[in-house]
């Protein structure tokens, strides 16, 4: 398992979802969460590499890390 220096405040675990359903659930996280909020979309579907950093460029929010683990990824993201 990778190590990342980010300690999320809100972890999402769509594992085994299929597109878009971890991009939607990380979209209603950040519509919630306040400026700042850090969030880790743990995520098994490869076409969420593509998609959430797009849509994170296009809404105004970072994409700090994505950390390869064995089965998924994990995608770090702070609210703007």
């Amino acid at each position: 398992m990778s190590e990342t220096e980010y300690d999320p405040d809100v972890t999402i675990d769509a594992r085994g979802s299929t597109c878009p359903g971890p991009l939607m659930d990380l979209i209603g996280k950040v519509k919630e969460a306040d400026p700042g909020t850090v969030i880790e979309l743990q995520t098994s579907d490869s076409g969420s590499k593509g998609d959430v950093p797009e849509w994170l460029d296009e809404a105004g929010h970072d994409l700090l890390e994505v950390v390869e683990q064995d089965d998924y990824w994990s995608m770090y993201v702070e609210t703007n």
